[in-house]
This record gives structure tokens, C-alpha cells and sequence, in this order.
């Protein structure tokens, strides 16, 4: 019954929200990706 209510209430389409919530996954992982590197860069000069 739980799972009837979910799947009428939330169609399988991409909303909006989770499009930008992927959007905003992606840049903390790309802006922890520079960090790291800022940082190994400047440890190893």
C-alpha cells in the first residue's frame, strides 16, 4: 500500500530539484577535488 501512495504521489520523471541537487553534488565533489590537489601541490613546493 506504502508503495502504490509513493509511486502516485512522485512520478518517474526528473524533477527540477533533483536535477540541481545532482548539480550541486557535482561541484562539492569537483571543488573537493581541487582543494586536494591545491593542498598536495603546495606540500610538495
Amino acid at each position: 500500500m506504502a508503495n502504490q501512495q509513493t509511486k502516485t504521489q512522485a512520478p518517474r520523471k526528473k524533477s527540477k530539484r533533483d536535477r540541481r541537487m545532482k548539480i550541486i553534488i557535482y561541484l562539492m565533489i569537483i571543488a573537493m577535488f581541487l582543494s586536494s590537489l591545491t593542498a598536495g601541490l603546495a606540500m610538495l613546493i
